[in-house]
């Protein structure tokens, strides 16, 4: 590893003065951590996330993904510029130098995420190979989730492994990641060809639009005003829109991704002077595969959903009299449940009520395949875009193990806080503490394989809300506490950003942390008031969220500021 290294460094200076061009293509071929970040991003979440702004908004929402993303990869950026310059060990400078609070709150949120996020990837493999790959052939999820257990746990052995092991990780992490984009990519590309995308209505997606904020999507307006019910309808799309717009910017980084970039950049001994191909790596690794993957999905979902109601006229008209006359017997016999605005609006519901609240329906990570039906008949794109939502289950998989290993061997590390530095303390402790590694990639591997007995109804509730709840209030507290760390003396020391370098950074991690801690105090609060707060143990979950985000926004100004004082003493 340290051959290797000297001939990064080599490199990294043969360019130092070189035009930003050919710098840039240098990085390009040294890059690797960022990989990581965009192979767990681009996973069940994503392609949810990007499927639903295309159903709700159209294209009118393709800036949203994007911009998020260009938040996360600021405090990303900050997080590797902490690291690499103190090449210190985070969790143990956070709780020296901050607060123990925020280390363990920190690391127990990551690995909390890892353990339940890894299910809805199992879950999405597994209807991937059902229902676009075989046809509907439905079989034990058992035949799926060994193999991908197996294959991940490989995948991570050869991580752990070292020297031509951890090159040939890299290669398999790139390779999976370009698999996924060039898989949505070739898809959209087969709408193209088709004539099915309209190419003005989608550059123009691409600048933000905040009036989304209040105002449903255009294709929304006819429908409304056809509806005796108009306010209704105007409020509840706008709502889903802004929840949408909202959620993407407080979540386009999980907790367990901030974790994960510091380690993963210890674990290559990368120090001050990869500072600059850090960022670059980000850029390639993160935000042009998930730029790309995304856009498409949006792209191909908006093509497909946006506007449409499977309910014909017909239809929907002849359930507008089954429930306007309030007939139990034939609600029952139509098969459909009850909307949501049945029971929320008073007066003579219409045809187009049910067609649109059809438009409506969200596509979660459990239907995406049933979802994918407008591609059937195109053989290829149907069984392309298979491809590709495996890719993005099994990467995420992958790297969701990787995450909880390092996290459980920070979490039982046993070197005492004053060794710190990265180098061969570091990289020798992960030699020795192997055993942790393994068992956090095992727990966070066999959580996701006991999807069929958890991840339905009540069950999936009662363990999907309270960790992304916890896991959601936590990622402001990510972003602040690398943001303190970033300003903090006691850390940085010579090393901290002055002048210009210092406000800039400043301006864009503040800006990064508010939009995150909006977008989590918003989800929160619409959690709490949904659930009814206090009066049901829902609501509690949101409401002790909130007052764990301050009490923890408190102890680290706090804390912060007593350990600056001291410092200049």
């Amino acid at each position: 590893m340290s051959e290797q290294n000297d001939r990064e460094l080599a490199i990294i200076e043969s360019v130092a003065d070189a035009p930003p061009l050919k710098k840039f293509l240098t990085y390009v071929k040294l890059s690797g951590p960022g990989w990581l970040q965009g192979a767990v991003t681009l996973g069940g979440g994503s392609l949810a996330g990007a499927l639903f702004l295309g159903v709700i908004s159209g294209y009118g929402l393709l800036w949203v993904q994007p911009l998020a993303m260009i938040c996360g990869i600021i405090m990303l950026s900050a997080i590797a510029y902490v690291t690499l310059s103190t090449e210190c060990r985070p969790f143990h400078a956070i709780n020296r130098n901050i607060s123990p609070l925020l280390g363990w709150s920190w690391l127990i949120a990551t690995i909390m995420a890892n353990l339940v996020w890894a299910m809805p990837q199992f879950a999405l493999a597994t209807a991937a190979i059902q229902q676009n790959l075989l046809g509907g052939v439905d079989f034990n999820p058992i035949y799926v989730t060994l193999p991908l257990f197996a294959v991940a746990i490989f995948v991570n052995f050869l991580y752990q492994s070292g020297g031509g092991g951890a090159k040939l990780f890299d290669l398999i992490i790139k390779l999976m990641v370009g698999v996924i984009v060039l898989s949505f990519f070739a898809v959209v590309f087969s709408l193209l060809a088709a004539g099915k995308l309209p190419l003005g209505e989608i550059f123009a997606g691409f600048l933000p639009n905040l009036s989304l904020l209040n105002t449903p999507a255009p294709t929304y307006q006819e429908f409304i005003a056809q509806s005796n019910f108009s306010d209704y309808w105007n409020a509840t799309i706008a709502n889903s829109q802004r929840d949408v717009i909202i959620a993407a910017f407080g979540t386009a980084v999980g907790i367990n991704m901030t974790f994960l970039l510091p380690y993963s950049l210890l674990v290559k001994k990368w120090g001050p002077k990869h500072r600059g191909l850090s960022i670059t790596d980000l850029s390639i690794g993160l935000f042009i595969p998930f730029f790309l993957a995304t856009t498409c999905v949006v792209i191909a979902a908006a093509s497909s959903f946006h506007g449409k109601s499977e309910i014909n006229d017909a239809d929907a008209q002849r359930l507008a009299q089954i429930f306007n006359a309030g007939d139990e017997a034939a609600i029952a016999a139509s098969g459909v449940k009850t909307p949501a605005f049945v029971s929320a609006v008073e007066g003579e519901f219409s045809a187009v009520d049910f067609q649109l609240a059809d438009m409506l329906t969200k596509r979660d990570a459990d239907s995406l395949a049933v979802t994918l039906e407008p591609f059937a008949g195109e053989f290829i794109a149907q069984k392309i875009f298979g491809v590709g939502v495996l890719g993005m289950a099994l990467s995420s998989i992958i790297i969701l193990m990787v995450m909880n290993g390092l996290a459980f061997q920070e979490a039982f590390s046993t070197r005492p806080p004053s060794e710190l530095r990265a180098g061969s303390v570091f990289t020798d402790e992960v030699s020795k503490n192997k055993i942790h590694y393994f068992i956090g990639c095992t727990l966070s591997g066999l959580s996701g394989m006991c999807f069929p007995l958890l991840w339905t109804g009540e069950s999936k509730a009662a363990l999907a809300v309270p960790t992304s709840v916890i896991g959601g209030s936590l990622i402001p507290i990510a972003y602040f506490t690398f943001f303190l760390m970033m300003n903090s003396r006691k850390i940085l020391g010579d090393k901290m950003p002055t002048g210009g370098s210092r406000i800039l950074w400043n301006v864009l991690m503040l800006f990064a942390t508010s939009v995150a801690t909006l977008g989590s105090v918003w989800v929160l609060m619409g959690k709490g008031a949904a659930d009814g707060w206090f009066s049901h143990w829902k609501g509690m979950i949101p409401a002790f969220g909130l007052i764990f985000l301050g009490i923890l926004f408190i102890v680290g100004i706090t804390s912060f500021l007593a350990h600056e004082k001291q410092a200049k003493k």
